[in-house]
């Protein structure tokens, strides 16, 4: 059943929905802004209505497809895992990233993996839900304050492994949960190790804004690329 699910959150990660939604605009949005087909690209490019749709497409397509495998495997709605299961589960998550980032279809250059790993660690219930409802806290705080998208999405990466540490402790002294096995530390050490790798993904998918946030040269949320002309 493993191979089935990691292919199937993959190949669902895969779909280009940034590129599906702007080429339906008539926009090839690589030759556009950035070049990324990610959220953030497509309404800098097409407007904030556009990247609502695409970032909630992504994000349906990290949460669907590891909220089904959690159900299937038996691992939905605990927290108390045994380690073999959680890796299970957690690969899924990693399976819908990969497919994301780096897309066959398009020549293995897909999107920063953002909206699809939200989507992937809300749906991994409860364990990580938490830590990815703080994560958004964290990210809608920072957009406020340094108003780049990129930056807050890296803070935000950066704060999901000190958040699964910090919940899985409340639920080792027995604070969160009832009627569930004792949370071990042995529990918590697949996901905080794969929440790590995330972090470590979407860090280096924005190397270059990185170096352009270094430059000075990032653009702002809100701050527009003029639309081409169909």
């Amino acid at each position: 059943m493993l191979p089935a699910l990691l292919a199937a959150a993959f190949l669902a990660g895969s779909i280009p929905f940034g590129l599906l939604v702007a080429r339906a605009k008539g926009v090839d949005i690589r030759a556009h802004g950035s070049g990324n087909i990610g959220a953030t690209n497509v309404g800098r490019v097409l407007g904030k209505r556009f990247f609502y749709l695409v970032f909630l497409l992504d994000f349906l397509k990290g949460f669907l497809p590891v909220l089904a495998a959690g159900w299937l495997l038996g691992a939905l709605s605990h927290m108390a895992i045994e380690p073999a299961t959680s890796l299970k589960w957690l690969g899924v998550v990693v399976a819908a990233v990969a497919g994301h980032v780096f897309t066959p279809w398009l020549k293995f250059r897909g999107g920063k993996g953002v909206a699809t790993s939200a989507g992937a660690l809300l749906a991994v219930f409860p364990a990580m839900t938490i830590p990815g409802v703080a994560a958004l806290v964290v990210f809608l705080v920072c957009l406020r304050v340094w108003r780049y998208v990129s930056l807050a999405a890296i803070v935000a990466s950066a704060s999901v492994p000190l958040s699964a540490a910090a919940w899985f402790h409340l639920a080792h002294m027995g604070v969160t949960l009832r009627d569930e096995p004792v949370v071990e530390v042995v529990h918590m050490l697949p996901f905080l190790g794969v929440s790590t790798l995330l972090a470590v993904m979407v860090v280096w998918t924005h190397r270059g804004n990185i170096a352009r946030l270094r430059a000075g040269t990032e653009s702002r949320w809100g701050q527009r690329t003029p639309a081409p002309k169909a």
